[in-house]
Protein backbone atom coordinates (compact mmCIF):
# COMPACT_ATOMS: atom_id res chain seq x y z
CA UNK A 1 0.00 0.00 0.00
CA UNK A 2 1.39 3.50 -0.83
CA UNK A 3 0.29 6.09 1.18
CA UNK A 4 -0.29 9.88 0.26
CA UNK A 5 2.38 12.25 1.41
CA UNK A 6 1.83 14.44 4.15
CA UNK A 7 3.43 17.49 4.79
CA UNK A 8 3.17 20.88 6.84
CA UNK A 9 3.66 23.33 3.74
CA UNK A 10 1.42 26.56 4.26
CA UNK A 11 -2.10 26.17 2.42
CA UNK A 12 -3.15 28.47 -0.16
CA UNK A 13 -5.05 31.66 0.56
CA UNK A 14 -7.21 31.62 -2.01
CA UNK A 15 -10.65 33.97 -2.56
CA UNK A 16 -14.41 32.14 -2.47
CA UNK A 17 -14.48 28.83 -3.88
CA UNK A 18 -16.96 27.90 -6.46
CA UNK A 19 -17.99 24.43 -5.00
CA UNK A 20 -20.78 25.48 -3.19
CA UNK A 21 -23.09 25.93 -6.54
CA UNK A 22 -23.39 21.52 -5.87
CA UNK A 23 -27.42 20.96 -5.26
CA UNK A 24 -28.86 20.19 -2.47
CA UNK A 25 -28.03 16.89 -0.77
CA UNK A 26 -30.99 13.93 -1.41
CA UNK A 27 -32.70 12.95 1.84
CA UNK A 28 -31.32 10.09 3.11
CA UNK A 29 -27.78 10.16 1.01
CA UNK A 30 -24.83 9.00 2.80
CA UNK A 31 -21.15 10.37 3.12
CA UNK A 32 -19.94 7.65 5.09
CA UNK A 33 -17.41 4.94 3.37
CA UNK A 34 -15.50 1.96 4.98
CA UNK A 35 -11.88 2.07 3.94
CA UNK A 36 -9.23 -0.76 3.90
CA UNK A 37 -5.75 -0.99 2.35
CA UNK A 38 -6.97 -1.40 -1.03
CA UNK A 39 -9.28 2.05 -1.32
CA UNK A 40 -7.37 4.27 1.53
CA UNK A 41 -5.29 6.05 -1.09
CA UNK A 42 -7.75 7.09 -3.31
CA UNK A 43 -9.95 8.05 -0.45
CA UNK A 44 -7.60 10.47 1.30
CA UNK A 45 -6.59 12.11 -2.87
CA UNK A 46 -9.94 13.41 -2.00
CA UNK A 47 -9.06 15.68 0.83
CA UNK A 48 -7.50 17.95 -2.01
CA UNK A 49 -11.33 18.39 -2.90
CA UNK A 50 -12.97 18.23 0.82
CA UNK A 51 -11.65 17.72 4.11
CA UNK A 52 -11.95 14.23 4.85
CA UNK A 53 -12.57 13.16 8.43
CA UNK A 54 -10.74 9.41 9.39
CA UNK A 55 -12.21 7.20 12.42
CA UNK A 56 -9.70 4.48 13.14
CA UNK A 57 -12.19 2.30 15.11
CA UNK A 58 -11.76 -1.36 16.34
CA UNK A 59 -15.41 -3.14 16.96
CA UNK A 60 -13.43 -4.83 20.07
CA UNK A 61 -13.15 -0.83 21.80
CA UNK A 62 -16.49 -0.49 23.25
CA UNK A 63 -17.31 2.72 21.25
CA UNK A 64 -20.26 2.31 19.11
CA UNK A 65 -21.71 5.20 20.59
CA UNK A 66 -19.03 7.53 19.13
CA UNK A 67 -19.05 5.67 15.49
CA UNK A 68 -22.56 6.25 15.44
CA UNK A 69 -22.24 9.97 16.31
CA UNK A 70 -19.68 10.68 13.96
CA UNK A 71 -21.79 8.67 11.23
CA UNK A 72 -24.79 10.88 12.16
CA UNK A 73 -22.97 14.34 12.35
CA UNK A 74 -21.32 13.00 8.66
CA UNK A 75 -24.58 12.71 6.68
CA UNK A 76 -26.10 15.42 8.71
CA UNK A 77 -23.47 17.84 6.91
CA UNK A 78 -25.00 17.04 3.71
CA UNK A 79 -21.58 16.69 1.98
CA UNK A 80 -19.22 19.39 4.20
CA UNK A 81 -16.78 16.62 4.61
CA UNK A 82 -16.38 12.89 3.82
CA UNK A 83 -15.98 10.38 7.14
CA UNK A 84 -14.05 7.42 6.14
CA UNK A 85 -14.25 4.70 8.70
CA UNK A 86 -11.00 2.47 8.97
CA UNK A 87 -11.57 -0.61 10.98
CA UNK A 88 -7.73 -1.09 12.58
CA UNK A 89 -8.63 -5.33 13.02
CA UNK A 90 -9.30 -5.30 9.30
CA UNK A 91 -6.54 -2.90 7.95
CA UNK A 92 -4.15 -3.16 10.34
CA UNK A 93 -1.39 -1.43 8.21
CA UNK A 94 -3.00 2.03 7.90
CA UNK A 95 -3.28 2.54 11.58
CA UNK A 96 0.73 1.57 11.50
CA UNK A 97 1.32 3.94 8.76
CA UNK A 98 -0.49 6.73 10.13
CA UNK A 99 1.72 5.75 13.70
CA UNK A 100 -1.96 5.19 15.73
CA UNK A 101 -1.76 3.96 18.85
CA UNK A 102 -4.76 3.52 20.41
CA UNK A 103 -8.61 3.91 19.34
CA UNK A 104 -10.76 5.03 18.36
CA UNK A 105 -8.96 7.71 17.21
CA UNK A 106 -10.24 10.66 14.67
CA UNK A 107 -7.92 12.60 12.64
CA UNK A 108 -9.07 15.26 9.83
CA UNK A 109 -7.06 15.49 6.42
CA UNK A 110 -7.35 18.74 4.06
CA UNK A 111 -5.31 18.66 1.08
CA UNK A 112 -2.94 15.59 2.14
CA UNK A 113 -2.25 16.96 5.62
CA UNK A 114 -3.03 15.36 8.42
CA UNK A 115 -4.62 17.78 11.58
CA UNK A 116 -5.45 15.24 14.59
CA UNK A 117 -8.96 15.82 16.02
CA UNK A 118 -8.88 13.79 19.24
CA UNK A 119 -8.21 10.37 20.80
CA UNK A 120 -10.98 7.85 22.74
CA UNK A 121 -14.79 8.59 23.07
CA UNK A 122 -15.88 12.38 23.01
CA UNK A 123 -19.87 13.32 23.39
CA UNK A 124 -21.42 13.95 19.82
CA UNK A 125 -21.70 18.04 20.58
CA UNK A 126 -17.90 17.89 21.61
CA UNK A 127 -17.10 15.81 18.17
CA UNK A 128 -19.30 18.30 16.12
CA UNK A 129 -17.35 21.39 17.83
CA UNK A 130 -14.15 20.03 17.29
CA UNK A 131 -14.86 18.87 13.17
CA UNK A 132 -16.47 21.96 13.09
CA UNK A 133 -13.00 23.46 13.51
CA UNK A 134 -11.54 21.66 11.02
CA UNK A 135 -14.32 22.86 8.67
CA UNK A 136 -13.49 26.17 9.30
CA UNK A 137 -9.88 25.82 8.72
CA UNK A 138 -10.13 24.07 4.88
CA UNK A 139 -12.75 27.08 4.37
CA UNK A 140 -10.24 29.89 5.27
CA UNK A 141 -7.71 28.22 3.03
CA UNK A 142 -10.11 27.94 0.21
CA UNK A 143 -11.30 24.33 0.60
CA UNK A 144 -14.61 24.38 0.45
CA UNK A 145 -15.63 21.23 -2.13
CA UNK A 146 -18.71 19.51 -1.39
CA UNK A 147 -18.15 15.43 -0.86
CA UNK A 148 -20.10 12.87 -3.33
CA UNK A 149 -22.90 10.90 -1.70
CA UNK A 150 -21.07 7.30 -1.44
CA UNK A 151 -23.33 4.26 -2.96
CA UNK A 152 -25.08 2.14 -0.22
CA UNK A 153 -23.16 4.13 2.55
CA UNK A 154 -23.87 4.48 6.22
CA UNK A 155 -27.37 5.85 7.10
CA UNK A 156 -28.02 6.16 2.88
CA UNK A 157 -32.30 5.00 2.98
CA UNK A 158 -34.23 7.33 0.89
CA UNK A 159 -34.87 8.35 -2.64
CA UNK A 160 -34.34 11.28 -4.02
CA UNK A 161 -36.96 13.84 -2.82
CA UNK A 162 -38.69 14.65 -6.25
CA UNK A 163 -39.35 18.00 -5.20
CA UNK A 164 -36.11 19.40 -5.59
CA UNK A 165 -35.52 18.01 -8.58
CA UNK A 166 -36.12 21.86 -10.78
CA UNK A 167 -34.52 23.70 -7.93
CA UNK A 168 -31.05 20.81 -8.55
CA UNK A 169 -31.52 21.36 -12.41
CA UNK A 170 -30.88 25.08 -11.79
CA UNK A 171 -28.27 24.57 -9.34
CA UNK A 172 -26.87 22.26 -11.95
CA UNK A 173 -26.39 24.73 -14.85
CA UNK A 174 -25.17 27.61 -12.35
CA UNK A 175 -28.79 29.48 -12.25
CA UNK A 176 -29.23 30.62 -8.48
CA UNK A 177 -31.39 33.00 -9.10
CA UNK A 178 -33.75 30.14 -10.63
CA UNK A 179 -32.91 28.24 -8.04
CA UNK A 180 -34.34 30.23 -5.33
CA UNK A 181 -37.57 30.91 -7.38
CA UNK A 182 -37.78 26.98 -7.35
CA UNK A 183 -37.22 26.57 -3.43
CA UNK A 184 -40.04 29.31 -3.13
CA UNK A 185 -42.51 27.32 -4.54
CA UNK A 186 -41.70 25.14 -2.55
CA UNK A 187 -42.18 26.94 0.50
CA UNK A 188 -44.96 28.28 -0.31
CA UNK A 189 -46.61 24.29 -0.08
CA UNK A 190 -44.26 23.75 3.11
CA UNK A 191 -43.41 26.47 4.93
CA UNK A 192 -41.68 25.12 7.69
CA UNK A 193 -39.80 22.75 5.58
CA UNK A 194 -36.38 22.88 6.88
CA UNK A 195 -34.41 21.14 3.93
CA UNK A 196 -36.53 23.48 1.73
CA UNK A 197 -35.24 26.51 4.24
CA UNK A 198 -31.83 25.89 4.25
CA UNK A 199 -31.72 24.81 0.78
CA UNK A 200 -32.74 28.26 0.01
CA UNK A 201 -31.28 29.96 2.43
CA UNK A 202 -27.84 28.18 0.49
CA UNK A 203 -28.50 29.55 -2.74
CA UNK A 204 -29.91 33.07 -2.15
CA UNK A 205 -26.55 33.45 -0.40
CA UNK A 206 -24.54 32.31 -4.09
CA UNK A 207 -26.59 34.28 -5.73
CA UNK A 208 -26.22 37.15 -3.61
CA UNK A 209 -22.31 36.54 -4.00
CA UNK A 210 -21.67 35.52 -7.36
CA UNK A 211 -19.26 37.63 -9.41
CA UNK A 212 -18.37 39.74 -6.51
CA UNK A 213 -14.55 41.08 -5.12
CA UNK A 214 -13.82 39.92 -1.62
CA UNK A 215 -11.88 42.37 -1.14
CA UNK A 216 -13.36 44.88 -2.49
CA UNK A 217 -16.43 43.43 -0.36
CA UNK A 218 -14.40 44.16 3.00
CA UNK A 219 -12.91 47.32 1.92
CA UNK A 220 -16.51 48.76 1.33
CA UNK A 221 -17.43 47.25 4.78
CA UNK A 222 -14.45 48.52 6.47
CA UNK A 223 -15.21 52.18 5.08
CA UNK A 224 -18.81 52.28 5.93
CA UNK A 225 -19.54 50.69 9.09
CA UNK A 226 -23.09 51.70 9.15
CA UNK A 227 -23.80 51.19 5.51
CA UNK A 228 -26.55 48.38 5.84
CA UNK A 229 -25.69 46.65 2.08
CA UNK A 230 -22.07 46.44 2.81
CA UNK A 231 -22.32 45.02 6.02
CA UNK A 232 -24.99 42.28 4.54
CA UNK A 233 -22.42 41.90 2.09
CA UNK A 234 -19.45 41.42 4.30
CA UNK A 235 -21.34 38.84 6.28
CA UNK A 236 -22.14 37.42 3.16
CA UNK A 237 -19.12 36.63 2.51
CA UNK A 238 -17.89 36.17 6.09
CA UNK A 239 -19.97 32.96 5.85
CA UNK A 240 -18.97 31.71 2.35
CA UNK A 241 -15.33 31.43 3.32
CA UNK A 242 -15.85 29.78 6.85
CA UNK A 243 -15.83 33.07 9.19
CA UNK A 244 -19.46 32.35 10.67
CA UNK A 245 -18.47 33.92 13.92
CA UNK A 246 -17.32 37.29 12.13
CA UNK A 247 -20.24 37.16 10.02
CA UNK A 248 -23.15 37.00 13.17
CA UNK A 249 -20.70 39.41 15.09
CA UNK A 250 -20.95 41.89 12.15
CA UNK A 251 -24.68 42.24 12.04
CA UNK A 252 -25.57 41.49 15.50
CA UNK A 253 -23.64 44.79 15.87
CA UNK A 254 -25.18 46.48 13.68
CA UNK A 255 -28.43 45.45 14.93
CA UNK A 256 -27.45 47.14 18.12
CA UNK A 257 -27.02 50.54 16.30
CA UNK A 258 -30.41 50.63 13.73
CA UNK A 259 -34.03 50.56 13.93
CA UNK A 260 -36.88 50.12 11.78
CA UNK A 261 -36.51 48.91 8.21
CA UNK A 262 -33.14 49.07 8.76
CA UNK A 263 -33.11 46.85 11.58
CA UNK A 264 -35.28 44.25 10.50
CA UNK A 265 -33.45 44.41 7.29
CA UNK A 266 -30.86 42.78 9.07
CA UNK A 267 -32.11 40.48 11.64
CA UNK A 268 -34.02 38.71 8.72
CA UNK A 269 -30.57 38.28 6.78
CA UNK A 270 -29.16 36.82 10.09
CA UNK A 271 -31.37 34.43 10.56
CA UNK A 272 -30.90 33.26 6.48
CA UNK A 273 -27.17 33.24 7.53
CA UNK A 274 -28.20 30.83 10.70
CA UNK A 275 -29.79 28.64 8.03
CA UNK A 276 -26.50 28.11 6.13
CA UNK A 277 -24.45 27.61 8.89
CA UNK A 278 -26.68 24.78 10.45
CA UNK A 279 -29.16 25.38 13.22
CA UNK A 280 -27.02 23.06 15.84
CA UNK A 281 -23.32 25.02 15.08
CA UNK A 282 -21.98 26.63 18.22
CA UNK A 283 -21.24 29.62 16.37
CA UNK A 284 -25.52 29.80 15.46
CA UNK A 285 -26.30 28.74 19.26
CA UNK A 286 -24.25 31.93 20.77
CA UNK A 287 -25.33 34.23 17.98
CA UNK A 288 -28.92 33.30 18.73
CA UNK A 289 -28.00 34.40 22.37
CA UNK A 290 -26.29 37.70 21.43
CA UNK A 291 -29.64 38.35 18.95
CA UNK A 292 -32.05 37.92 21.94
CA UNK A 293 -29.84 40.01 23.86
CA UNK A 294 -29.61 42.88 20.90
CA UNK A 295 -33.36 42.80 20.41
CA UNK A 296 -34.48 43.14 23.82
Amino acid sequence: MTLPKFTSRAMDLSGIAAAAKAPPVPPGASFVIDVDEQNFEAVMQLSTRHPVVVELYSPRANAQALSDDLIALANAAGGAYLLARVNVDAAGQIAQALGIQAVPTVIGVVAGQLAPLFQGTRSKAEAESVIGQLLQVAASNGLVGRAEPVAGGAGETDEADPRFAAADAALERGDFAAAVVEYDKILAQTPNDPEAKAGRAQVALLARSTGSDPAAVLAAAQAEPDSVDAQLAAADLEVLTGQPDQAFGRLIALIRTSAGPDRETVRVRLLELFEVVGAAEPAVLKARRDLMSALF
